[in-house]
């Protein structure tokens, strides 16, 4: 029998001014390998190229190891020109629409002269004279690299389109915003009249796109201190969030919301003007397009704003100034992800030159009077390193792998009490749902009563995880999941369950103590159903290899459907309707709670789960039978000596989490060297490929090919021990999808031939 499991990718892609072409290379193999995995899934042909090298692997995994592997791409965050390629594909993963088109926009249209805005365009060929040094010093600095990595029709081409940006006008910005804006409408457009395929996510799997911008004005946040109470700042960081629910669409949102987010996040200061909502309206009005849902956008994007009349005026720049790697966003939207089966959770982020975060501090002696000031207001904060970010991943996963620990640690002692309690006969029964309920509810009590009084600080941690999670669904139910909300609905919260004698937990919570917090348990505690399903899963994990796939498939397809059920029930989409309530909600929150018990409807699904696990553990042989149900009948004991440890965190948020890198760095397979040996766009500061088309096409080309091999790398290394791929066979895999890149490409980069012939050579 074929085993199933998804490799789940959250992209974070940075900013990079005109690295954005090769990050467009790196996004088109994403997005090709989302489709070649689609293709796999559907046993249908894809189309060739490096597409029909990913299905080619995919199948070669599920033939010789009985594994289909599903690539899902369900979270992309981006800053900058990062933000501008993740609003690409992720309308392309949503919809089914092609990345194909984008392509000759990046390549035509990413140079300084279309992007010059006219009125900023030298006035004669005089215009700031004196500017010209300026330009043949910058030459003369990098001459050496443009003179061995470009051929001399590329070099006149640089400094004449280098001549005209520095005499343009000084003291405004030389790129037209409106002109970026007409551009990104025509890549959508583009998009939506290219043949179009399925979307590239199951239906239910929600796609979730994050934008950073900076709110130059900044926005009031209120902050909750101990005295004074409140204290009020300003926020400039923005996110501009786009999801499609799951579900099949014609576009992830409206093409002008879309570009609304694309042009704000890529306002690069002195470059592009600042961003007003006027700017967009007025391109939209030029090219007849209606725009009915703006109000409702700009009230969600910009709530206090708009509640002041302000959002009309809000000034947005570049995404990147205080948020150039957004993981925050995409680590916050793994609580909504549903989870059917084995998942590989990995977040990939794409830093198209990592050298420049090391080059800032590099300089020979003490910076100078511009420099820094250039590097505190621009430089510095998007350099700033991403450490905070991967070692709070790195915590969590550190927690998951710490409460593995523990649990195989007293795994046979909690076993060994199970039998006891039970006896030998136990796995001699077949389960019935009857059975199985009064087995279930016998280990709890038993676990209750061996914990003695450390069982109150148990349900006391407990008690508290049920109301933060209610606190943080009813918070993005009514629209705010901001922190200081999220704090005031959870007094609130608490508050009424303290008021109905619900946290009462008596000398020593022993079960059934307290009726009213038993209830309240039953109605909300979403968290110790999962809990004891990732248990389950995880335990069908270790234990796979030693039983054959027959055996097990009934019990993980039932495991992973409840677990779907349950993870169904923490997403804000599930109780939309109550929306209204929530965001009427003043002082007393059982009305809402009432509600919430209605939409939460635990009950049904505990009958449920249990119906289907019954049957499962009936099927299942007596090994697998006694090894599953130790785990499941267990979980009380488990429960309790790790959740007090971890803080709440226990099993019910996510599994460990990897970290992958796509940049010039990991990518040496072709070249050593990196971005200064294969990227063109590095020079003037990031801006190099605005000024050549042999540079854009240069870029592109190598990001299709770093793309492909750091793909082919992260689906090598999901694979378990047991199936670990030959490096020689990886290697023939990069090999193969190089060749069939260069061969996709040859016919349509003009300017690249040289390069193509080099690269051929070098792949052999």
């Amino acid at each position: 029998m074929i085993r199933e499991k998804e490799l789940r990718l959250a992209l974070v892609c940075y900013g990079g001014i005109s690295l954005a072409v090769y990050m467009h290379g790196i996004t088109k193999e994403i997005w090709r390998l989302a489709r070649a995995s689609r293709a796999n899934y559907d046993d249908i042909t894809p189309a060739g190229g490096s597409q029909g090298v990913y299905r080619a692997l995919l199948r070669e995994i599920q033939d010789d190891h009985g594994l289909r592997l599903r690539v899902l791409v369900d979270i992309i965050a981006g800053a900058s020109a990062g933000g501008i390629n993740g609003v690409f594909l992720a309308q392309a993963i949503s919809t089914g629409q092609s990345l194909e088109p984008l392509t000759q926009l990046w390549l035509d249209s990413a140079d300084v002269d279309v992007l010059l805005d006219p009125r900023q365009a030298p006035a004669h060929r005089f215009a700031k004279i004196w500017a010209l040094p300026l330009v043949w010093l910058a030459q003369r600095r990098s001459g050496e690299r443009l003179s061995s990595m470009v051929e001399d029709s590329a070099r006149k081409e640089v400094r004449a389109k280098l001549s005209r940006f520095v005499r343009s006008r000084w003291f405004e910005p030389p790129f037209g915003g409106a002109r970026l804006v007409s551009l990104m409408m025509d890549a959508f457009d583009a998009m939506m009249h290219a043949p179009k395929g399925p979307r590239l996510l199951p239906e239910g799997q929600p796609l979730d796109l994050f934008v950073t911008v900076t709110d130059f004005a900044g926005h009031p946040e209120l902050l909750a201190l101990n005295s004074p109470p409140e204290v009020m700042e300003t926020e400039h960081r923005l996110i501009v969030p786009f999801t499609d629910h799951g579900r099949q669409c014609e576009t992830l949102a409206h093409p002008g919301e879309l570009t609304y987010a694309a042009r704000a996040t890529s306002s690069f200061p002195g470059a592009f003007p600042p961003f007003v909502v006027k700017e967009l309206d007025a391109v939209l009005a030029g090219r007849g397009v209606a725009w009915p849902s703006r109000a409702a956008f700009l009230e969600r994007v910009l709530p206090r704003h708009f509640e002041n009349a302000k959002a009309e005026n809000a000034v947005m720049i570049d995404g990147s100034v205080l948020v150039n790697a957004p993981f925050r966003p995409a680590i916050e939207a793994l609580r909504e992800r549903p989870a059917r089966r084995q998942v590989d959770r990995r977040f990939v982020y794409i830093d198209p030159y990592p050298a420049a975060h090391m080059r800032s501090g590099m300089a020979n002696g003490p910076p100078g009077f511009f420099q820094t000031i250039i590097g505190a207001v621009s430089e510095l904060p998007r350099q700033q390193p991403i450490r905070d970010n991967l070692e709070q991943i790195a915590q969590t996963s550190q927690r998951i792998e710490r409460m593995s620990e523990i649990i195989g640690a007293i795994r046979p002692e909690v076993e060994a009490q199970v039998e006891a309690l039970f006896g030998y006969t136990l796995f001699l029964d077949r389960p019935t749902v009857a059975r199985l309920g009064n087995w279930r509810r016998r280990a709890q009590n038993a676990a209750a009563s061996k914990a003695g009084y450390g069982y109150a600080a148990y349900g006391h941690v407990k008690l508290a995880g049920v109301i933060d999670l209610m606190a943080t669904l009813i918070a993005s139910i009514g629209g705010d999941p901001s922190d200081h909300h999220r704090v005031h609905i959870k007094k609130m919260v608490r508050s009424a369950v303290h008021a109905q004698g619900m946290d009462d937990m008596g000398p020593t919570f022993s079960g059934g103590t307290n009726p009213a917090t038993i209830d309240f348990l039953r109605n909300y505690d979403l968290g110790f159903r999962i809990r004891r399903l990732r248990l389950l899963a995880r335990r069908l994990t270790e234990v796979e290899q030693s039983f054959d796939e027959s055996q097990i498939a009934a019990l993980r397809d039932a495991i992973y459907a409840s677990l779907a059920d349950y993870l169904e029930c923490k997403r804000t989409e599930t109780h939309i309707a109550l929306r209204p309530d929530a965001m009427a909600m003043r002082g007393d929150a059982r009305p809402l709670m009432e509600k919430l018990a209605q939409s939460l409807n635990l009950k049904p699904l505990d009958d449920q789960t249990e119906v289907r696990l019954a049957a499962a553990f009936a099927e299942a042989s007596r090994d697998v039978r006694r090894t599953m149900l130790l785990s499941y009948l267990g979980f009380p004991y488990f429960d309790v000596a790790t959740l007090p440890l971890l803080q709440g965190e226990g099993l019910d948020e996510f599994d460990a989490i990897k970290v992958d890198r796509i940049s010039p760095d990991d990518a040496t397979s072709i070249r050593q060297g990196g971005a200064e040996a294969t990227l063109k766009g590095i020079q003037f500061n990031s801006f190099g490929a605005f000024f050549s088309r042999s540079y854009r096409e240069n870029d592109y080309l190598w990001g299709r090919l770093h793309g492909a091999e750091r793909l082919i790398d992260i689906i090598a290394s999901t694979l378990p021990a047991n199936m670990q791929m030959p490096k020689a066979r990886i290697i023939a895999i990069k090999r193969a999808a190089f060749s069939a890149i260069l061969d996709e490409e040859a016919p349509k980069l003009t300017e690249s031939a040289s390069l193509i012939a080099s690269l051929r050579e070098e792949i052999r």
